[in-house]
């Protein structure tokens, strides 16, 4: 895996946009600031062949955006859902419905479309890991295929209903 590095010079709005934080991080070591960055490719190292380098990536800081006190929450809530959105597990029981970690619950906080966003991103990964199992493993007959096809549309056919089966609930 290439390693990110971040180039120490940022673009002038950028540079705008923390002015106004340089001092109170100074006075108050330990603080933090939210923040919607926006960071862009600037040079690619590779190794050379039978070395013991990592190739790596240099980002500079193009855009960013650093919110007030009424405004981090709203910054919070987005980072929190696309760390659900990326994280979502679950597992399905015996009768093929699926169910939610308990860390992806937890992520959800009670809301029904978090929740739902969770449920359904579990569930396709579920079934795109069975669908590349399918690809990558060995050849099978039209028959197989045809058996392993209709396997992959009732398990989808079954987060989707198991989705609007919560969603009718409101």
């Amino acid at each position: 895996m290439p390693v990110l590095k971040f180039d120490p010079k940022v673009s002038a709005s950028a540079q705008e946009a923390l002015e106004p934080h340089i001092r109170p991080l100074y006075d108050q070591p330990g603080a933090r600031r939210m923040a919607i960055i926006e960071f862009a490719h600037m040079e690619r190292t590779e190794p050379a062949p039978n070395t013991d380098g990592k190739p790596s990536v240099k980002v500079r800081i193009m855009g960013l955006e650093l919110p007030n006190k009424e405004q981090e929450h709203a910054v919070r809530e987005a980072q929190r859902f696309l760390h659900l959105q990326r994280t979502a597990r679950g597992t399905f029981d015996d009768d093929g419905q699926l169910e939610l970690s308990e860390s992806t619950l937890r992520l959800t906080a009670g809301l029904l479309s978090h929740i739902e966003v969770a449920r359904l991103r579990a569930g396709l990964a579920h079934w795109r890991e069975y669908a590349q199992r399918l690809v990558h493993g060995p050849e099978l007959t039209i028959s197989e295929v045809r058996h392993e096809m209709q396997a992959l549309a009732e398990g989808l056919t079954a987060v989707l209903n198991t989705a609007s089966d919560h969603s009718s609930d409101d």
